[in-house]
């Protein structure tokens, strides 16, 4: 087993179920813990049924924070999926989209690295694959 820093999330977009079980093969023998792999769609019952076939994790109350899921009570589909990724350290612009990449059927892949995240505080150190131009640097999070 290859063991990398688990406390660096890392978020992957794919397209298969097939893709979905490699990465999170690849994910478990990083290191990172059963329960801090997650799967995501733009549709709840396509992540629910990916995660049992793949053996990675729903986003949850317990990961997300309370204040969050109860504030995705309200929200709309689009903002529910923003405000989980949110909660694990993506920066909103990423959240958008990745968002507006399930929009278009694909499937992502986070392995978390554990911090739970509030408000505007976001993770500058997600890694994403495919790699991602932001203001010129590559895998950066846009300037504020």
């Amino acid at each position: 087993m290859t063991m990398t820093n688990t406390e660096q999330t890392k978020v992957h977009t794919v397209m298969t179920r097939e893709e979905v079980q490699e990465q999170v093969h690849r994910f478990r023998r990083e290191g990172y813990a059963e329960e801090r792999i997650f799967v995501l769609t733009h549709d709840k019952t396509r992540t629910k049924r990916l995660a049992e076939r793949t053996d990675a994790e729903e986003i949850g109350i317990m990961d997300e924070g309370i204040g969050t899921a109860i504030g995705n009570i309200f929200r709309n589909t689009g903002d529910e999926l923003r405000a989980k990724m949110r909660s694990l350290g993506i920066a909103e612009a990423e959240a958008e989209r990745l968002e507006a990449e399930m929009d278009r059927d694909k499937i992502v892949v986070i392995a978390w690295g554990g911090r739970e995240y509030d408000n505007d505080d976001f993770d500058r150190d997600v890694y994403f694959h495919p790699y991602m131009m932001y203001n010129g640097y590559t895998n950066q999070p846009p300037l504020r």
